[in-house]
């Protein structure tokens, strides 16, 4: 009787086999999504006071919409999923930037840094913006399932 694959050694096939592309294009779908919500919530919770703020929230069904398409359609996992991932990536930079210069301008600036790192915007959220990218990026160069 052959051995049943298991944990690390399945996932290895997956990746072998060209199935996981479309977990991950799914899964950057679904975190596209989760995202946004989380940071339509938190830059309400700041009044939307920089209109650049609205950009995540907005790559939120891009991102959920080339994902799903990267499921679906090979061509779609090729072009338009790591197209639309590439954008959230350089907008998750940006938010890393942006957050950066926003606790540099709380009172005390860097020389404060834990008190304005916990009491100013969150420096490491837009990072996770940018993951949920990179996993698209990830998905676009893996190997289509036959």
């Amino acid at each position: 009787m052959k051995d049943a694959v298991q944990g690390i050694d399945r996932m290895v096939r997956n990746v072998q086999t060209g199935r996981f592309e479309r977990s991950l294009a799914g899964l950057t779908a679904v975190g596209s999504v989760v995202t946004a919500a989380e940071i339509f919530f938190e830059h309400d919770s700041a009044s939307f006071g920089n209109k650049l703020m609205w950009i995540p929230v907005a790559l939120g069904p891009v991102g959920a919409a080339a994902g799903i398409a990267g499921v679906l359609s090979r061509r779609m996992a090729k072009t338009a999923l790591p197209l639309a991932s590439a954008i959230i990536v350089a907008n998750g930079l940006q938010g890393t930037y942006l957050h950066a210069r926003g606790i540099h301008q709380k009172p005390g600036g860097f020389k404060n840094f834990r008190y304005n790192m916990e009491m100013g915007p969150p420096l490491m959220a837009p990072l996770l913006v940018t993951m949920v990218g990179g996993m698209g990026l990830l998905a676009a160069i893996l190997r289509r399932e036959q």
